[in-house]
């Protein structure tokens, strides 16, 4: 491709931005691919030997606070750092945190399971805490190379998506078959080297950004880049990362069980009351509050859809172990290589989607956004329908077909198109305009909560003797008639947004 291209294309930031997301992404997702099994494994393969509710109860609450750190993250870089330097921030720590997980799985290193323990969680908690300097300020990034009315920014960031989901679909075959077929630690180191790659490249190709992201008041300096101040802020920060959550840990073990409620209801309760106060002060007018409300109530329905949708690194991926027949001729498929379903998915129908609700939109078919998220709920129904018929197959000790996963994954994928790029698009259209950070949070939080209910939910449900699949098949079912029955009031309260 030729400067020429790009220039007339899309801006050279894009495709700087676009592997060092890809890169990302290929990090995360190889580590989301192996964390429950590798949880699961048994001690003697270098496993922790967990049982089936802890290690899901550890990727739900994982996955939960992903979601959640952004909300800091996004802080932090537009008060006082900037996002530039949050993302190398960001990406340093989560390789820190990756190399972390790595060492918990050299079992030749510890005397003893608690120390291995230890370093497994202070991984997760610099990867949680990597995340959300990273994960809110590239994206930001991808918008501020556009102004607002360019028509090349949807396209920009579609091109973007696709970089997220490349990552996503090259991980699960390098970092997730060296896990599982190689030794844990591998898994984990390729995905640690694929966060490297991605900070180093976003170093290299740093002038194609040109001012966008440096820190507040850099513009007026007339500066283009970095300093010297600036990287010994990306050290500190990256270091105070690991310190903080490391501090975290030592607290956390050394007090008791009524002094960690205390902190997670007061966290919690604080966070809560932030969030609702801010949007109190930055609401005014009836139009505006109406238009919130439709946002919190869909921010309802999403934590459903989720809740669903993320059994694919939880339940899914132990049904593909344990259940599932991987055998192809002489060859056994890597549980990993599931994972892959999802992002070739995207790939594949993104583009027809967005086609499709183009060509509605000219003759006035296109439906509004609590429709589509109707559809979403029945096709997530369809999803876990099927996925109960496979479950059921399965108890009687029989290996199943891989195409039940398949076929559940990919339908679950024809949800996701349905929800999520709308679901971010309405919150932008419906938040007004002093508290649109605030409402992402909200949205953000909906994700959150959806993520650790994923995993949660079939202990929860083992309690009260109901199955998870028929559960979330009724569920979503439930949600998508009531949404279908709301949606009159909801567009009203739109105030003419679609």
């Amino acid at each position: 491709m030729t400067d020429k291209t790009i220039k007339e294309g899309h801006p050279k930031g894009l495709y700087s931005l676009f592997f060092t997301e890809m890169w990302e992404r290929f990090s995360y997702y190889g580590m989301r691919a192996l964390l429950t099994i590798f949880l699961t494994a048994e001690l003697a393969t270098g496993g922790f030997g967990m049982d089936r509710a802890e290690s899901l109860a550890i990727y739900g609450l994982f996955t939960g606070l992903v979601y959640l750190t952004p909300i800091i993250g996004g802080w932090f870089a537009d008060k006082i750092i900037g996002q530039r330097k949050s993302i190398f921030i960001g990406g340093i720590t989560m390789a820190i945190g990756q190399f972390l997980l790595a060492a918990s799985a050299i079992t030749s290193l510890y005397n003893d399971l608690d120390s291995r323990l230890f370093i497994f969680y202070l991984g997760l908690g610099v990867l949680i805490l990597g995340n959300g300097f990273f994960k809110p300020n590239i994206s930001t990034i991808v918008g501020d190379l556009y102004d607002n009315d360019d028509p090349r920014k949807d396209g920009g960031f579609t091109i973007f998506y696709m970089g997220i989901n490349i990552g996503a679909f090259l991980s699960p075959f390098v970092a997730g078959t060296l896990g599982e077929k190689v030794g844990w630690p591998y898994g984990y180191l390729a995905a640690g080297i694929g966060m490297l790659i991605g900070v180093i490249w976003f170093y290299a190709k740093r002038n194609t950004l040109e001012n966008l992201g440096l820190p507040p008041g850099a513009a007026k300096e007339g500066r283009t880049g970095l300093i010297v101040k600036d990287w010994r802020d990306i050290i500190f920060y990256s270091i105070a990362n690991f310190v903080v959550v490391l501090a975290i840990m030592l607290f956390w073990g050394a007090t008791n069980d009524l002094v960690h409620s205390i902190v997670i209801w007061t966290v919690g309760i604080g966070g809560a009351l932030f969030l609702g106060l801010s949007i109190f002060k930055g609401t005014t007018g009836s139009t505006e509050w109406t238009r919130v409300i439709v946002i919190i109530i869909l921010a309802i329905f999403n934590i459903v859809f989720w809740a669903g949708f993320e059994q694919a690194g939880g339940t899914f991926n132990l049904f593909a172990q344990e259940n599932t027949n991987r055998m192809v001729g002489g060859f056994e498929i890597p549980t990993t290589w599931f994972q892959n379903i999802n992002p070739i998915a995207i790939v594949t129908l993104a583009p027809i989607f967005s086609i499709l609700w183009v060509k509605l939109a000219k003759v006035k078919a296109n439906p509004r956004t609590p429709v589509k998220f109707a559809l979403a709920m029945f096709i997530g129904a369809i999803a876990f329908y099927i996925m109960t018929l496979a479950n059921n197959s399965a108890e009687s000790g029989n290996l199943v077909s891989p195409m039940w996963l398949v076929v559940v994954y990919t339908l679950l994928t024809i949800g996701e198109l349905m929800l999520s790029p709308i679901g971010l698009s309405m919150v932008t259209k419906l938040s007004p305009g002093k508290i649109t950070s605030i409402m992402m949070g909200v949205w953000m939080a909906s994700f959150a909560l959806g993520n650790y209910l994923a995993a949660t939910l079939e202990s929860i449900l083992h309690q009260y003797q109901f199955d998870l699949y028929p559960f979330i098949t009724w569920l979503m079912a439930g949600s998508g008639i009531a949404l279908l029955a709301l949606s009159p009031l909801l567009n009203k309260f739109m105030k003419g947004i679609h």
